[in-house]
């Protein structure tokens, strides 16, 4: 597979096999990962690979914690502008609406979606999670530092035949996972990651994820 095909394969999985990875395998995908581009060559990112008894273990404490706190905890950062101005604000509906309708949940049933959106919390059921952290003092650069990580990390996965799910969403149990993790507290949550093999039969995996055509964002000066 050539990075194109990956690319354009690449999709954000939320139904997962119950089939193994090979952790050396993946150790190896997240130390070439580390040559992805930083500012300064800061390299910013800091990662926690979770998986076998210690997935068990943060799977347990997940559901014990939304049961009591169903809403996570005060959060550290925003991962949406509030408001949401056009033409994000469609684009993030769209997207949303088109996989409830794959699941067959419609938008007035708030608890079955509110019941799905919890397998966020249980990565999916993929066997590998990953958490990506960087230091509180750390600027927007050092962000974007992170997401090219990450990025590369996942095309690596999908040459490798692994899928994978970015889960912002787990920042909104930063406490919960920071415990977890044993995270000194200059170090602040950014993402989770679900990794592991695509169910090909779910329609989760299958519903169509349009993307805004060139012309609406590029610009070409000559």
């Amino acid at each position: 597979m050539n990075v194109s095909e990956a690319v354009a394969t690449r999709r954000s999985v939320r139904a997962f096999l119950d089939k193994p990875v090979d952790l050396d395998l993946l150790r190896d995908l997240i130390e070439r990962a580390g040559r992805a581009p930083s500012g300064g060559n800061l390299q910013p990112w800091h990662v926690h690979v979770v998986s076998g008894g210690a997935m068990d273990r943060l799977k347990a404490i997940m559901r014990a914690r939304l049961a009591e706190a169903p809403f996570g905890d005060p959060p550290d950062y925003a991962v949406y502008p509030s408001p949401l101005g056009e033409p994000y604000r469609s684009r993030r509906f769209q997207v949303g609406e088109a996989m409830y309708a794959g699941l067959g949940i419609p938008r007035e049933d708030k608890p079955a979606r509110l019941r799905w959106f919890a397998g966020n919390w249980q990565f999916f059921g993929a066997p590998v999670g990953l958490f990506c952290t960087l230091r509180r003092d750390h600027g927007p650069p050092q962000w974007s530092d992170c997401g090219m990580f990450l990025q590369t990390l996942m095309l690596l996965l999908r040459e490798a035949g692994l899928d994978s799910c970015a889960q912002e969403a787990w920042s909104a149990h930063h406490a919960t996972v920071r415990d977890f993790l044993g995270l000194p507290e200059e170090q602040m949550l950014f993402t989770g990651m679900a990794i592991g093999f695509r169910d090909p039969d779910s329609p989760l995996n299958q519903f169509p994820v349009e993307r805004a055509p060139i012309g609406e964002w590029a610009r070409f000066h000559d």
